[in-house]
């Protein structure tokens, strides 16, 4: 036999005693796969299959993490509540049915309205120290000046020029302060204005008007000092030809007072057609800083319209008083 031959031989005795090892080896990891595959059955009970949720597995993994204890050494219960609530997460939420139990249905939240707390200002006589029901603009951090023009002055009818005049000045500022910084200034005003007399203020001259409107305590622009000044010319130039400022704007709403019975503040008007039909004709004759809105402040203040709320204390006193017979005094 020669060399080739044995070498043949010697190989294929190799092969055949190594295939039933091999065989072996192949039945060995079968079975191994088959025991763990058992383990994970009982570990994974529930099969994960592809999912469009945008949980992905590295997700479940984070949820397992997040929720398990840290440690491997856990049951296999709790490991299984573990991934069966991960694997809630990816698959998804059951529609509710209808005989759901009424734990799980969303309790009603309580709808509060936006204008809850203007529905009924006034309800709280309470809101000043003295337990008077105002209307509900004046609080108790309002400032005593301006409760006593609210209670004491605002709706009262006026019929006297100097005090028209005044008002309208006043009215007149609205531009550029409130109420209240009217009313600190009030005396100072009618120091620098000759107490408001529209023949004393028409005759002011450059020099006049300059000094008030230098004054850093009345802190008025020199185009409202020149406004009030003009204004005065025009009120003149009105009782010469009607016999009074007083029966000249009265006559406008026919010597009545308009009563407007609101209940509420977002009900009182800025302006009305009355307002803007006034405002028109004292543009007419020259007049300044008498727009519709300021006009109807003036108005209100003049007691020309009585806008304060039914529940105010003030509303039956001003009405009383829009009701007398008109007489100029």
């Amino acid at each position: 036999m020669s060399k080739e031959n044995m070498r043949r031989n010697m190989v294929e005795k190799k092969n055949n005693s190594s295939s039933p090892n091999s065989m072996r080896d192949k039945e060995k990891l079968s079975s191994t796969q088959n025991l763990l595959s058992k383990h994970l059955k009982k570990v994974y009970p529930v099969g994960i299959h592809k999912t469009s949720s945008l949980l992905s597995l590295s997700s479940l993994s984070l949820t397992l993490s997040h929720n398990s204890s840290g440690s491997f050494t856990d049951s296999s219960s709790t490991l299984e509540q573990s991934i069966s609530s991960a694997l809630q997460l990816i698959a998804p939420s059951p529609t509710p049915s209808p005989s759901a139990s009424p734990a799980r249905r969303e309790l009603p939240v309580a709808k509060t309205s936006v204008h809850g707390s203007v529905s009924q200002p006034n309800l709280d006589p309470s809101n000043c120290e003295d337990g008077l029901r105002r209307c509900n603009w004046i609080t108790k951090n309002s400032d005593k000046l301006y409760v006593q023009f609210h209670d004491e002055c605002w709706g009262v009818p006026v019929y006297d020029d100097n005090q028209l005049f005044e008002l309208l000045s006043l009215c007149g500022m609205l531009m550029d302060y409130n109420w209240t910084e009217i009313l600190k200034r009030k005396n100072l005003f009618r120091e620098a204005f000759a107490g408001f007399e529209p023949n004393i203020v028409a005759k002011m001259g450059e020099n006049e008007i300059m000094e008030i409107a230098s004054n850093k305590e009345i802190m008025l622009a020199e185009s409202r000092v020149r406004s009030i000044v003009e204004n005065a010319k025009c009120i003149l130039k009105i009782a010469k030809a009607h016999g009074s400022f007083s029966g000249y704007m009265w006559g406008s709403v026919n010597y009545k007072p308009t009563i407007n019975r609101c209940r509420h503040s977002r009900n009182v008007p800025l302006r009305t057609p009355k307002a803007e039909a006034i405002s028109k004709d004292l543009l007419k004759h020259g007049f300044r800083l008498v727009g519709p809105v300021i006009v109807y402040s003036f108005m209100q203040a003049a007691g020309m319209s009585i806008d304060h709320l039914v529940d105010c204390f003030r509303f039956a006193e001003c009405v009383n008083l829009a009701e007398r017979p008109w007489r100029h005094v």
